[in-house]
């Protein structure tokens, strides 16, 4: 018994009036929880009409394609033309020359100027979200973004490797991946600046609202960068979490703010990181690192109990 039962001829069940119902695949009954009454006995099965007992023919088996995604332009759905007949034997030289002409034609009548600038733009955000190792989610989420902006006609005199990049960094801003947009520049090439314009076009076109990057993810990966111990990474998120209520989060970077954390729990514990080393990883200045590690030392509470052998 796997699942509740939201069907119009079996709703209720007739000897308790309770509508906890559940349907049981292997004996095809539909079964109420409460009292155990067999509503339905007999029911069509929805399944293949094969079975298997093997995942590698169970996927030979299957008749569909594969899943829809956002980031090809077609969403995964095009029909292509093949050079072999129903039968599956080649077909002759005049024959493949007519398919050579249809592909052709098709080709051009299938795809005009938004259309190529949507294939070159998803081909860039997935070559992006590749070169970096982020997850499916952020790609499929910059797809989505970069489709609304096609569609609003807005990419007229645009760079699309700079709002491919743009997109990918809301993407991992609104999926919760800690990438920086340094980062993304330094991997791809690109100027920072032209990046942030065309995130702030992007943000503006859309009307939508710049999420805020979470803290706590830049510290445990400059933690994990330093391969220094966890009781750094628990210290750093506990001096965020006084430093968000004192309120001195809102107006400064996240980056800037998870590097000073890190820095002044490493140096609490013993770790002998030089501001520099820190500014490297976090890829900020070491003014940036100073100014925030005065204010988090000034405003945050520190209280430190030494073990004595």
């Amino acid at each position: 018994m796997s699942r509740v039962v939201h069907d119009e001829t079996a709703t209720r069940c007739p000897e308790c009036g309770s509508s906890n119902l559940l349907f049981d695949k292997s004996s095809g009954e539909v079964v109420c929880v409460d009292c155990g009454f067999v509503i339905v006995n007999v029911t069509a099965d929805l399944g293949p009409e094969w079975r298997s007992f093997d995942q590698d023919k169970d996927g030979k088996r299957t008749r569909v394609g594969a899943p829809i995604t956002l980031v090809m332009y077609d969403l995964g759905l095009s029909t292509k033309i093949g050079c072999r007949d129903v039968k599956g034997k080649n077909i002759s030289e005049l024959q493949a020359g007519v398919l050579s002409v249809i592909k052709k034609c098709e080709k051009r009548t299938m795809i005009n100027g938004a259309a190529r600038s949507s294939i070159r733009g998803l081909s860039e955000i997935a070559t992006i979200c590749l070169k970096l190792g982020l997850p499916t989610n952020v790609m499929e989420t910059a797809s989505l973004i970069y489709r609304k902006l096609v569609k609003r006609s807005v990419m007229r005199g645009r760079s699309i490797r700079n709002t491919a990049a743009a997109t990918v960094y809301l993407a991992c801003k609104q999926c919760g991946i800690p990438r920086m947009l340094s980062e993304i520049a330094m991997a791809l090439n690109l100027n920072k600046k032209e990046i942030m314009k065309c995130y702030r076009f992007l943000i503006n076109k859309l009307n939508i609202t710049s999420p805020s990057s979470d803290t706590k993810l830049y510290v445990s990966r400059f933690v994990n960068n330093f391969k220094i111990r966890g009781d750094v990474e628990r210290l750093a998120i506990e001096m965020l979490e006084h430093a968000r209520t004192c309120g001195l989060i809102d107006g400064r970077g996240p980056v800037g703010l998870a590097a000073a954390a890190t820095y002044l729990a490493a140096t609490l514990m013993g770790y002998k990181l030089t501001q520099r080393e820190v500014a490297e990883v976090a890829k900020v200045t070491e003014v940036t690192i100073r100014n925030r590690y005065k204010e988090l030392l000034e405003n945050t509470r520190i209280y430190l109990e030494l073990e004595v052998e």
